[in-house]
């Protein structure tokens, strides 16, 4: 007799991976570095599939159009955005100039007075927060370092520091000349921008697209016994590239920073319009306007943060650092390219015009290397900073919240000191670096300017310490005897105190020159003070 077999239990999923509001985060987020999201605040805001500019938008919603690259791009290169919005952002005031001083810059070409290109290593502390008696928003509180290029033939970037301790209210801010990426040292900020919300802390960063209208202010407290809320940290600004993840090449698929771990705002909007018989609001939004590093500002009577639904790639984004994942070698050191969470192209193929680095906690287990970070010449200008922690190199009197600069090409390096500790350490025990520590590192393919502001006017310059290398000395002629023997079994002159210091090998008779081998016994590669 055939029995009636029952039908397997099958669970469908939901809609894609929305994560959900946590008591140190109140916004929902969608996740995938580069997807082409879709969101909507209200259900069917967004058009039907195959179609973005409808002839009537549903709930009477306006469409939009943000294009971040130009129409004729790659189809993977291409960067843009539409918006569902209940009022269009065209409806403003004419712009009106900022007269107000400020030290913002976005051309760093040696025509410019305000900057100046020079092989001085630099290092700075962390910007004063302001008094509470003094209101700075984020605007105010942006001063540029230094930088490369200029915004207006979109070339190059600028790497700026913040410190600010008042909301931006009813106030918006559009970066017209670049994307920028925010890392804050101290303060929580909440950042609205024109497709939601992203709540980002110390040890996340954040990258605002060009041309998004944003608004930052800082988290407060939920008791009474803190201090007044300020903000500090730092911004990299692109002109004209933007940002990627690095190709991974023979790393696979599953290193550095994760493709999941990129957290998108969800649609969220605010609503501010009114009947029109009713007479709009006495305090109007100003909106300010970043354009070739200069300001100005319209006026609006209603919000820029209105936009209920949208679709595209040209959008916020947020990642927490903490969940990098750092390489480590047996042998020698891996550049510090190796810990790049974010790369931005340049014009050049295959040439980044900066990496973002990041260092933090990893395990050292190289044997017989050198583990500080070894002399060295660069083409890149190498920009870091610290976040959480104490700074763990040795010539620098860089902390948390500052800054340093070390110009392309010039040799840097660790003190002779530090260099002679890590020559005697014991290099066959694994060892964990970097415990509660996290930095990063500009990595930047080209010569950079250092602004005015920056070499004068900056609160907190820290020169180099005197006298810092008279310790340093050679060790060359402390092996006078093994390198003696090695010259003679090379059948070369012994190099002696009546000798010059420069040594160059006989020519064979087939023209080539003498050289040791590297498996010469008598040569133990030792460091000794």
């Amino acid at each position: 007799m055939l029995t009636k077999q029952s039908s397997p239990q099958s669970i469908a999923a939901g809609p894609g991976l929305i994560r959900d509001p946590t008591p140190d985060d109140p916004y929902r987020y969608q996740y995938g570095f580069g997807n082409h999201h879709s969101t909507e605040a209200i259900p069917g805001a967004l058009p039907p599939n195959g179609t973005s500019l409808p002839q009537k938008g549903r709930y009477g919603l306006y469409a939009e159009h943000l294009n971040g690259t130009s129409f004729i791009s790659s189809r993977d290169s291409v960067s843009n955005v539409w918006m569902y919005r209940e009022r269009p952002a065209a409806a403003h005031t004419p712009p009106e100039p900022v007269e107000q001083p400020h030290h913002i810059e976005a051309s760093f070409l040696p025509t410019n007075p305000n900057i100046s290109f020079i092989p001085l290593g630099y290092t700075w502390g962390p910007l004063n927060t302001p008094s509470p008696h003094q209101t700075t928003t984020f605007i105010e509180g942006l001063k540029t370092i230094g930088g490369h290029g200029d915004a207006t033939i979109k070339e190059g970037l600028a790497v700026h520091q913040y410190a600010f301790n008042a909301d931006m209210r009813r106030q918006s801010l559009v970066n017209h000349d670049g994307e920028l990426l925010l890392l804050p040292h101290r303060g929580v900020l909440d950042i609205q921008t024109e497709l939601g919300m992203l709540r980002v802390r110390p040890g996340d960063l954040a990258v605002l697209p060009t041309g998004i209208h944003f608004s930052i202010s800082i988290v407060r407290a939920t008791t009474d016994h803190h201090p007044p809320p300020a903000a500090t940290g730092y911004a990299l600004e692109l002109f004209g590239s933007r940002f990627h993840l690095p190709d991974l090449g023979v790393l696979g698929a599953n290193a550095l920073a994760h493709v999941r771990d990129f957290a998108y705002p969800v649609a969220r909007f605010d609503i501010s319009s009114t009947p029109t018989h009713i007479q709009p609001p006495t305090t109007p939004w100003t909106t300010t306007i970043k354009l070739a590093g200069a300001l100005s500002t319209y006026k609006q009577p209603h919000t820029p943060f209105n936009v209920a639904a949208w679709h595209g790639r040209h959008a916020p984004y947020r990642y927490t650092l903490s969940r990098f994942s750092h390489l480590t070698a047996n042998t020698d050191q891996l550049d510090p390219t190796a810990y790049t969470v974010l790369t931005a192209p340049s014009k050049w193929p295959g040439v980044s015009l900066v990496d973002v680095c990041v260092f933090g906690e990893k395990w050292a287990v190289a044997r017989d290397t050198l583990r500080v970070p070894y002399y060295h010449r660069t083409v890149a200008t190498e920009i870091g900073g610290v976040l959480v922690g104490g700074y763990m190199g040795s010539v620098r009197p860089l902390v948390a919240g500052g800054l340093s600069f070390e110009q392309s090409y010039m040799p840097h390096g660790e003190s002779y000191e530090a260099y002679v500790r890590a020559c005697e350490a014991d290099n066959d025990v694994p060892v964990k670096v970097g415990e509660g520590y996290l930095g990063f590192m500009f990595h930047i393919s080209s010569h950079v300017a250092l602004t005015r502001w920056a070499m004068e006017e900056h609160p907190d310059i820290r020169p180099e310490r005197p006298g810092l290398w008279d310790s340093l000395r050679g060790h060359l002629m402390d092996h006078i005897d093994e390198v003696n023997a090695s010259l003679v079994r090379a059948g070369m002159p012994t190099l002696g105190a009546e000798h010059s210091s420069s040594l160059t090998p006989p020519a064979t008779p087939e023209g080539g020159a003498v050289t040791t081998t590297d498996n010469d016994p008598d040569a133990d590669g030792s460091c000794h003070a």
